[in-house]
């Protein structure tokens, strides 16, 4: 804060702390109406010194401005070469901007420095200077000009986010001053000449940021001559090959991101000489072998990422007691050893994913001694044994994921686990094999919106104490032996979005606590109001993955149970529901026609019930519906010819005696001869119907077996084919084959 002197009309800074908190703080789009808030005051300026330290500071920051940028267009005109340069880059765009000037004329009378994205700074020697264009994430697409080549005082420069393309312009390789570069996430493409690019910013260039662009080649040599570059981002291109030697001379880079490209080979041991790396992400490429045990002289790492590669081998120990490392993440490898991770040294390990590995023996019990652990993923490996009861000391874990391991004894694991105040998302998928759910209370999950147990075989009843966890948003219980009733105790889970039952032995009515969810009821509390967190790894439930939970779909899944009775017409209720499955169950009566109130559903499946009637002309409302199945039931009459059922295939009808499809035809079925039932006077003219199992056709299907029925008994074949036709027909796991 600057304040004046007494004594004097000098403006001096007090509190150069808060100050500068305040400003990086700021969005960069505020950075000059935040210096110039700071800095000056009825046209004082702040102490020269001040000035001097100041800057000092801010030369650190990856915004790379100077405090002179914030007077420096107050009564003074941009260079002219400034704005010859800026109006040359504008002639290459393909649109125009907002905040800039439409025609030459008109720029001609503007001071370039107001323009959208453009900082100038004043100096004595160069005056009124371009030194920061910031044009990120603006839509520009075109080729940028070679006309940039003239702004000679650039300090900084990010066009990111935007659809440039073309080569990486050589024009940007003779620009002195340049210290920040960011041209990532465009579609700029062909080779990069590290050589030319760090000759010119041999001593300059601290911030390289190249990623997400379609650049390829073999890894580019040349970046060690960037000897000040302490951020370079390469990720997300094509570039092949390992790492170039050149790259391990830069001892002052604390940023090295390359991520998702195709480097392979060994990692190279002189990782261990960048001693200045804070975040390090070499994942998802093809690099095989093990980590070097190099760590030792990395003593600043915070992040080390390595996942989806081909490494093997067991966690070296320098690694396994990097003292300053947050985030280990590792999955989907090859490592095959126990995990060795000392939680000791590694006190401030916040985020730890092995998962998708070979790590083998039982879950580590000093995991605890890792306080500030708040996710966990150690799923799809081969521990086992018993959780350790030392992990309930884990207060901050926020997310634990333990599927697809030889884990035992359910019921004390849910016990500990329970004590974690802060946990939110337990997976425990394929795991606990073959044992009972446990029906004594466990009270404690407080925080907990994510549970997920399903592929277990877990016998027993769903427990009443479930719907004492009142914040529960994703519940799956589905794939296990479960039975019995729904507690009514779920009338309390007002944020459940996703419940997943299928495939257990359930029975019973549906009862009508599924169509009370306040969360699939009231806009206030629906899908779309979840708040959009971020899980810090990735959830997978059957074949889809999910980033957070906003991006569940909001479900009720009892597929492939038993329950008996008629659909609840209250379901209509269920306005912001997005998927109802009830099929293959024993389901009777009719469709109601209420359905057509669940306004957002976009998934609806009855099929093998025993549903009767026909099904109500009023779901053709249903505009979001993308799929729709009531196969193998009792319908009859035609189908509604309208809305979303003009899309649906025959395959959703099927197996109904009488009903007919106006707008669908089977290639599968042959075109029936003779006179249909429908034409008695059923059909309109110029209508042309399938009927999806009726008379004629059901008679040929019922002579042609009689045939071979005779054929093969005369063969003696006839319970092989059969056995062999059911298998074809029937996959093994499917619903519909458990459930027979």
């Amino acid at each position: 804060m600057c304040r004046k002197q007494s004594g004097g009309d000098d403006f001096r800074i007090e509190d150069l702390s808060v100050t500068c908190t305040a400003i990086l703080s700021t969005f960069e789009s505020e950075f000059r109406d935040a210096f110039h808030y700071t800095l000056s005051w009825k046209n004082h300026s702040c102490n020269s010194n001040d000035l001097t330290t100041l800057e000092g500071f801010l030369s650190d920051t990856e915004y790379e401005l100077t405090v002179h940028e914030v007077w420096a267009s107050h009564n003074k005109t941009c260079n002219s070469n400034d704005l010859r340069a800026l109006e040359g880059f504008l002639s290459g765009l393909e649109s125009e901007q907002t905040g800039w000037p439409s025609t030459r004329r008109n720029s001609s009378s503007v001071d370039c420095c107001a323009w959208v994205g453009v900082g100038c700074s004043f100096s004595p020697v160069y005056g009124n200077r371009v030194t920061r264009l910031s044009l990120a994430n603006r839509k520009l697409k075109g080729e940028v000009s070679e006309s940039i080549a003239a702004l000679d005082q650039l300090q900084s420069l990010n066009l990111s986010s935007n659809s440039l393309s073309g080569v990486l312009p050589l024009v940007l390789f003779h620009l002195p001053n340049l210290h920040v570069l960011d041209l990532s996430d465009n579609q700029f493409h062909g080779a990069i000449d590290a050589m030319g690019l760090c000759r010119s910013y041999s001593s300059n260039l601290r911030i390289l940021k190249l990623s997400m662009n379609s650049f390829s080649g073999v890894f580019p040599v040349g970046f060690g001559n960037c000897s000040s570059l302490q951020h370079l981002s390469l990720n997300s291109n094509h570039f092949s090959g390992s790492l170039a030697a050149d790259v391990f001379h830069l001892t002052n880079l604390s940023k090295l991101y390359v991520q998702d490209n195709r480097l392979q080979g060994h990692l190279d041991v002189r990782l261990g000489n960048l001693s200045s790396l804070v975040e390090l992400d070499l994942s998802a490429n093809m690099y095989s072998g093990r980590i070097p045990d190099v760590f030792n002289n990395v003593v600043k790492l915070e992040q080390f990422s390595a996942h989806s590669n081909r490494l093997t081998g067991c966690l070296p120990p320098s690694l396994s007691n990097s003292r300053m490392l947050r985030s280990l993440i590792l999955r989907n490898n090859s490592f095959n050893c126990e995990i060795t991770l000392n939680c000791t040294a590694t006190a401030h390990l916040s985020h730890l994913d092995l998962g998708r590995n070979q790590f083998h023996g039982p879950i580590p019990g000093n995991l605890s001694n890792c306080r500030r652990l708040k996710a966990i993923n150690l799923s799809r490996n081969q521990l086992n044994g018993r959780i350790p009861e030392s992990l309930k000391n884990l207060h901050s874990l926020a997310e634990l994921a333990l599927s697809n391991n030889t884990l035992h004894n359910i019921s004390a694991a849910l016990g500990i686990l329970s004590q974690c105040r802060n946990l939110t998302i337990l997976i425990l998928t394929h795991s606990f094999l073959g044992e009972q759910m446990p029906s004594t209370a466990i009270s404690g999950f407080e925080s907990l919106r994510v549970l997920v147990i399903p592929y277990c075989l877990l016998s027993g009843i769903i427990p009443a104490w479930l719907g004492s966890y009142k914040k529960l948003q994703i519940l799956d219980l589905s794939w296990n032996h479960l039975s019995g009733t729904i507690p009514s105790s779920f009338n309390r889970l007002d944020s459940l979005i996703y419940l997943d039952l299928s495939n257990n032995s359930f029975s019973g009515e549906i009862p009508d606590v599924l169509t009370q969810l306040k969360s699939t009821l009231q806009p206030s509390i629906s899908p779309l109001d979840v708040p959009a967190s971020f899980f810090r790894f990735p959830l997978r439930i059957r074949t889809l993955v999910y980033n957070k939970i906003g991006a569940f779909k909001s479900t009720i899944n009892l597929n492939n149970n038993k329950f008996t009775g008629l659909i609840p017409a209250k379901f209509g209720n269920l306005k912001y529901l997005q998927m109802l499955d009830l099929g293959t169950n024993h389901l009777s009566g009719s469709i109601p026609a209420e359905l057509s109130g669940m306004k957002n559903l976009e998934t609806l499946d009855l099929s093998y019930n025993n549903i009767s009637g026909s099904i109500p002309p009023t779901l053709a409302a249903l505009t979001f519906l993308s799929m729709f199945n009531v196969s193998y039931n009792r319908l009859a009459g035609r189908v509604p010819s309208n809305g979303q059922f003009l899309s649906f295939p025959c395959s959703s009808f099927e197996g109904n005696l009488g009903l007919i499809a106006m707008s669908c035809s089977s290639p599968r079925q042959p075109e029936q001869a003779g006179k249909s039932p429908t034409s008695s006077g059923d059909q309109l003219p110029g209508e042309t119907g399938s009927e999806i199992i009726g008379l004629p056709f059901g008679m040929g299907v019922g002579v042609g077996f009689l045939i071979s029925v005779t054929i093969c008994l005369v063969s003696g074949r006839f319970f092989s084919i059969a056995e062999n036709s059911r298998r074809r027909t029937r996959p093994r796991h499917s619903p519909v084959a458990r459930r027979r």
